[in-house]
């Protein structure tokens, strides 16, 4: 029917207004508060000024947008059905025959098209340009060092050492000789390690050509050490130790965030990370979590159209919106507490992604089957 095809792109155009506009204002709400916490805690560093802060908080914008999307859908969703119905335009739609599940279509369609356009477009943005701010913040309003890279099997690791000058650095290459999942207790090596120990300002001091180092708790003992001072002249080799702060735990958890890494660029480092002897749960969590999310922006769309086209007449509907504001933020909860099983093994990864999508999905089908067929 052409009346329902105007009905539908009419409703989709509504819900897609509505939607654009609670995720730009929930997207500056939301940075507005984390620029306020990164002023506060620039205010004790002298050479983080407000320009700097100003940065980090716009290149955390396409992130926070990212996040908070779903929750845009719901409340953008929960809006415009809520409007429509209070203007009586769906009543009588619904009156004049038309099904609820023809006229959402349009909605559908929209929410898919954020949840498609979030992961395979803005995703490769935001996790660049989060990775910079993570950058920018790790150098101005935090210190410690940590994972610099992992490519190629190679681990990287910076760390502070004061054994050459005050206040130098040492950068350790290596590839790990050990998975650290199998035993924790077991010390963690290096193989084909190649140290570079340099001063505060990045002077080379010496470089340490070594084919084995092992951690232990508070050094690096390396073995068969070849050291080249400033002169590039070889040392004997002997075995040397070197202070750190480091320990395997530290190690792991130190590594890129899944937030900074793409939907593209995930199932790579993955393989890397794997490849290198470490857990890689974190990382396929996000992933999954990355794939529901077109799933889990219809089902958004589904909660607000079952919590808001209640006819107005009836009374109650400001506990029913409150009521789906709930199951939002109730399927937010239950989004944390399996993330934080999944990141421990406790349960499967697809599990631990795909049950908050799920869940959300048979509640918002519940809810519109007794609302159309009673």
């Amino acid at each position: 029917m052409i009346i329902a095809k105007t009905l539908t792109f009419y409703v989709a155009r509504r819900f897609l207004a509505a939607t654009a506009g609670m995720l730009l204002a929930l997207t500056l709400l939301v940075s507005m508060f984390d620029f306020i916490e990164l002023l506060r805690r620039a205010a004790t560093r002298p050479d983080a000024g407000f320009a700097l802060v100003a940065s980090i908080a716009g290149l955390r914008m396409p992130f926070v947008g990212l996040q908070i999307m779903p929750f845009a859908i719901l409340l953008g969703g929960l809006l415009a059905f809520w409007r429509l119905t209070r203007s009586s335009e769906l009543i009588v739609a619904r009156a004049a025959g038309i099904s609820a599940w023809g006229f959402l279509s349009g909605p559908l369609a929209v929410a898919l098209s954020f949840g498609l356009l979030a992961i395979m477009a803005v995703s490769p943005v935001s996790s660049a340009m989060l990775g910079r701010a993570e950058r920018l913040e790790a150098s101005y309003l935090r210190a410690g060092g940590g994972v610099t890279a992992l490519a190629g099997g190679r681990l990287w690791l910076r760390q502070g050492d004061s054994g050459l000058e005050p206040g130098g650095v040492a950068v350790i290459s290596g590839r790990p000789a050990r998975l650290l999942g199998t035993d924790r207790l077991a010390d963690f090596s290096l193989a084909d390690v190649t140290i570079w120990r340099l001063s505060a300002g990045g002077a080379a001091l010496a470089r340490i050509e070594a084919p084995r180092a092992t951690l232990r708790p508070g050094r690096w003992e390396v073995e068969d050490a070849t050291v080249f001072g400033t002169d590039r002249l070889p040392r004997p080799p002997a075995r040397l130790s070197l202070p750190t702060d480091l320990t395997p735990d530290r190690i792991e958890n130190s590594f890129a965030s899944p937030d900074t890494l793409s939907f593209w660029a995930l199932p790579d480092f993955i393989a890397i990370l794997e490849q290198a002897g470490f857990s890689a749960l974190r990382h396929r969590l996000q992933f999954q979590s990355m794939l529901s999310t077109p799933i889990l922006a219809m089902t958004m769309a589904l909660l607000a159209a079952g919590f808001s086209m209640r006819n107005s007449r009836r009374g109650g509907v400001a506990q029913t919106i409150a009521a789906g504001v709930a199951a939002g933020f109730g399927l937010f909860v239950l989004d944390r507490i399996t993330g934080e099983f999944g990141e421990s093994g406790t349960l499967p990864v697809w599990l631990a992604a795909w049950a908050p999508t799920a869940t959300g999905l048979l509640l918002a089908l519940a809810l519109l089957l007794h609302l159309e067929d009673g």
